[in-house]
């Protein structure tokens, strides 16, 4: 997959992602999209990624006590208390 077509699957799921998860801010969701993208850059085979950055992002968003922070950091989410 070559670089162009991987940014446009990105985006597509980025608009997935924000019609899936109307509750959260369209920021919020596309920053941890690119996030995990952010992470998986330096991946030699580049035909999975849309899917797994996909997979780890609807992860992240059904997760909302958690913090997005850690997919930059690579530490651990803290839960927030309820």
């Amino acid at each position: 997959m070559t670089g162009d077509n991987e940014m446009i699957e990105i985006e597509r799921i980025i608009g997935r992602m924000i019609a899936r998860y109307p509750e959260l801010p369209p920021d919020t969701v596309e920053h941890t999209v690119l996030a995990i993208y952010g992470r998986l850059e330096g991946g030699r085979i580049r035909d999975y990624i849309p899917l797994l950055v996909e997979k780890a992002a609807r992860k992240a968003l059904t997760e909302p006590r958690t913090s997005t922070a850690h997919l930059e950091t690579g530490l651990q989410p803290t839960p927030v208390p309820h």
